[in-house]
């Protein structure tokens, strides 16, 4: 499975793609905002998209609208420290499958990514 992981901060990326590697996901394309994201899924064409929601240039939410617009089926997570439940329904009205607050566990993410896979496969 292709995964991209769009975060601003490098460690975050490192962590997350330590976990991935953990689970046996090693095709991963990082991007350091929505915009370098958007102009490299389409080359890279993953499987499953990590975002995180707060972002300079673009944040995850313009992200996700923008993705849709031409893509409504590659499942989206949103990983970020945002817990408000406004914002959460305002990442799911975006049009973001799951959603992972920062700091998780490996188990977590592990569990939101299987979680989100099943239901795109169901």
């Amino acid at each position: 499975m292709k995964i991209m992981l769009i975060d601003d901060s490098k460690t975050m990326r490192n962590i997350q793609e330590s976990v991935l590697a953990q689970l046996g996901h090693t095709a991963i394309e990082e991007a350091c905002d929505g915009q370098d994201a958007l102009s490299k899924i389409g080359a890279f064409q993953p499987d499953l998209i990590l975002v995180d929601g707060n972002m300079p240039n673009m944040d995850g939410l313009s992200f996700v609208k923008a993705f849709r617009h031409g893509n409504k089926a590659t499942p989206v997570i949103m990983v970020t420290t945002e817990s408000e439940k406004s914002r959460v329904i305002d990442a799911i009205k975006a049009g973001v499958n799951n959603y992972v607050v920062k700091p998780f566990t490996p188990d977590l993410l592990s569990q939101r990514i299987n979680e989100t896979m099943n239901k795109k496969a169901a």
